[in-house]
């Protein structure tokens, strides 16, 4: 077999796995990034307002 050969036969290989990673990345590694980012953000807003109250002006009593 010549270096030819072998290569020939990986491309279609190759390629289903370029496909199968760039599937892995935008249905599972994507959506779950973006759902950690918004929920980290959340999670310091509350922790947040647990220290200084909530947003807006002063109480009167």
């Amino acid at each position: 077999m010549s270096a030819t050969g072998d290569s020939t036969r990986a491309r279609p290989r190759r390629r289903r796995m370029e496909i199968f990673a760039f599937l892995i990345l935008t249905a599972v590694v994507m959506p779950a990034l973006a759902v950690a980012t918004v929920g980290s953000y959340g999670l310091a807003v509350w922790i947040y307002q647990m220290m200084t109250g909530p947003p807006g002006p002063p109480a009167h009593y």
